[in-house]
């Protein structure tokens, strides 16, 4: 092995001197060819050759150095890991670019075709590998490989289209030479197709290719998917060793078949074909791709089975794509997804802290455990719907999702941890911490900061929430109109008005959460005993609201109300039922009752604002009239929040719990058994008198 091993080095030396002979012996050979004839006044050829054979020299010398720059490619730099190929894959691409320009320096003619068409293959390899990201242009060099092979049969095809052009060709040219690097060639066309998304064009290509090599072979059966069955059918030309490849025909095709179910898989699954496209991905999943497309394969299955409604065989799949390829984040961030839906909190709060963790590390340079092939299968495939479920979250969003998930599950104390967390992240810097995109799951910056408050008001640090919202206050306030005009219904189609209407939208949540902020610092001060600062608060609150004017035929029912006008008359109602609240504490019991007067009259049937205002009553010594009002209250069916699905913001949460008192009415008991006895006295008059 060491005498192997010493002479190995010797033999390339020996290859090399070879082709630098045979290139000098080629120059000599081009020379003569273009040399002056001696004869100062030759006659006229009556009949030359307009195309003569090239000179054998050129292509023995061109040959033999195509097959050294591939033999030191195959040998040399294959196996090594994708970073340290880049550069070398430059030097190649101009290398082969070098030779190709060399070889079409003479006229197309059929001897050179095989030669020519061979390292036109590889430049086109290499032309990939040099920018190792999508295919783009690469199939204008198809087109004039094409062009070449017509031009040496006497045909001409620059008026056609690309697949025109592959028909006339493929039925025009017989030359028994020409087949198989006619069909690498077509094989680079089918990776181009497949990668701008083509599937017809690339699947009337391989029928032509398919006619091409046997002309009797039957029609795809139905129901079989045409596309993968030619691909799969197709006889890969075999390599002639003379003229060695940088990439085999049998690697691209296994790439090919791949590539082509994977695409057409999401393109069933974004068309809601869910059985088709899971039986295209797993197809995929069995293919010819790195252990990184796997584990996207795995995840998209993944999201196929979750839409499909079986959650436990999309965990299944994401698990795998995880065992696959443990940097795969996007198959972490669904199954967290998933266990959401399965309403498994613990598992899912796992999931994203180790989602958070793995998003804070600089991951390590994935290293290539096997070759490295100059066209890939994620050169190929790259949809926006393989960019929507691929994409990662950024910190920020899985931070909120913690937060989040702990403050709706009740866990207060950790979900303060989190949003603290995650208002220190935004206060380093926003541009780099707020992903720009609509696709979020980081709400509007005031809301983060809203849903701060509420979690530290649960945990009982007031005086911090009443912070947090001062923040949201100051920062909203020269973003609001001194008045603000609100037709019925807000949104008009066709209207031509977007961009008024959006401005309005945007009006109206900043005074959403302006009135906000100061209703949970109403109801900070009301919890901390200090009564007059509540009142204070609620007081703004109102007057800020107050900048609304509802017009229209629409405002009166709830379900007529732009979803923003209804939650500012939810923030209204909740502050008026705070104030109310303070005045009766401190004995302003009129003050109180017309608070939630005009509770009743924003939110009929509130069962909150009702039942205070019969404490007022009571306490204001008009017992029949309370007596009436609970009896109507108490006989009433359940009020519907009226929230047509579209739910109340999370922020709002505490206020509403602190509305109500946690048996569901805030009469004391006490005083709905007078209630009772109170109702039952005029009823039993009537019958005495009789």
């Amino acid at each position: 092995m060491a005498a192997a091993a010493r002479r190995a080095p010797a033999n390339q030396r020996e290859g090399g001197r070879r082709a630098a002979r045979a290139r000098a012996a080629a120059e000599a050979a081009m020379k003569r060819r273009r040399g002056a004839d001696p004869d100062p006044d030759p006659d006229p050829d009556p009949d030359p050759d307009p195309d003569p054979d090239p000179d054998p020299g050129c292509l023995q010398a061109w040959a033999a150095e195509s097959r050294a720059l591939a033999g030191r490619w195959r040998a040399e730099w294959c196996s090594r890991p994708s970073r340290a190929v880049a550069q070398k894959a430059q030097e190649q691409h101009r290398a082969f670019g070098e030779l190709l320009l060399r070889v079409r320096g003479l006229p197309a003619a059929l001897p050179a075709l095989p030669l020519e068409l061979t390292v036109l293959y590889n430049s086109l390899l290499f032309t990939v590998a040099a920018s190792d990201s999508t295919i783009k242009g690469e199939a204008e060099g198809v087109r004039q490989g094409l062009l070449r092979v017509l031009e040496a049969c006497g045909a001409s095809g620059q008026d056609l289209s690309n697949e025109e052009l592959w028909q006339k060709v493929l039925q025009e040219v017989t030359a028994e030479e020409l087949q198989a690097p006619l069909h690498r060639l077509g094989a680079l066309q089918a990776a181009w197709w497949l990668a701008a998304g083509h599937l017809g064009s690339t699947t009337g290509l391989l029928r032509l290719l398919s006619k091409a090599q046997d002309p009797g072979k039957a029609q795809c059966s139905e129901g079989e998917n045409e596309l993968l069955s030619l691909l799969k059918a197709w006889q890969v030309p075999a390599e002639e060793a003379s003229l060695p490849l940088v990439q085999s025909s049998e690697e691209l095709k296994e790439i090919l078949c791949t590539a082509a179910a994977f695409l057409q898989g999401l393109q069933e699954l974004e068309a809601g074909n869910f059985p088709t496209a899971l039986s295209l991905l797993q197809e995929a999943a069995g293919g010819f791709c790195s252990k990184r497309v796997l584990a996207q394969i795995y995840t998209c299955l993944g999201c196929c089975a979750q839409r499909m409604g079986k959650p436990q065989t999309a965990l299944q799949h994401l698990k795998r794509a995880l065992q696959v390829d443990f940097q795969c984040l996007p198959a972490l961030s669904h199954a967290a997804a998933v266990y959401h839906e399965l309403g498994e909190t613990d598992v899912e709060l796992q999931a994203l802290a180790l989602l958070y963790e793995a998003l804070e590390k600089t991951p390590p340079a994935a290293a290539s455990s096997g070759p490295h092939f100059l066209i890939r299968t994620e050169l190929l495939v790259h949809t926006p719907l393989l960019a929507s479920l691929l994409h990662t979250r950024h910190p920020s969003e899985v931070k909120y999702l913690l937060a989040q998930r702990c403050l709706q599950d009740g866990r207060v104390a950790d979900a303060v941890e989190h949003y603290l967390d995650l208002l220190a992240l935004l206060q380093e810097g926003l541009q780099q911490q707020v992903p720009l995109d609509g696709s979020s799951a980081l709400p509007r910056i005031p809301e983060v900061f809203l849903e701060a408050a509420s979690a530290l008001e649960q945990a009982g640090r007031h005086e911090d929430a009443i912070t947090v919202c001062e923040e949201v206050i100051s920062r909203t306030t020269n973003l609001i109109p001194r008045m603000l005009r609100v037709e019925e219904p807000l949104e008009q189609p066709g209207a031509g008005l977007a961009g008024g209407l959006c401005q309005k939208k945007e009006s109206l949540r900043c005074l959403a959460w302006r009135a906000a902020g100061y209703l949970h610092q109403g109801w900070a001060w009301a919890t901390l005993g200090h009564s007059k600062e509540a009142i204070t608060q609620f007081s703004r609150c109102l007057g800020d609201l107050l900048r609304v004017q509802l017009h229209g035929s629409g405002v009166g029912p709830a379900e007529n109300l732009p979803h923003e006008v209804e939650v500012l008359q939810k923030i209204r109602l909740l502050s008026l039922i705070g104030r109310g609240k303070q005045f009766l504490e401190l004995g302003k019991h009129k003050e109180a009752l017309l608070d939630f007067q005009h509770g009743l009259q924003i939110s009929p049937g509130d069962p909150a604002a009702a039942s205070y205002l019969v404490q007022a009553l009571w306490k204001l010594n008009r017992k029949q009239e309370a007596a009436a009002h609970w009896q109507k209250f108490s006989q009433s069916p359940p009020e519907e929040d009226g929230q047509q699905g579209r739910p109340f913001p999370l922020y709002l949460a505490p206020c509403l719990h602190l509305a109500a008192s946690p048996h569901g009415s805030p009469l004391p008991s006490s005083l709905r058994d007078r209630l009772g006895s109170t109702e039952q006295a005029p009823t039993a008059d009537p019958g005495s008198a009789q």
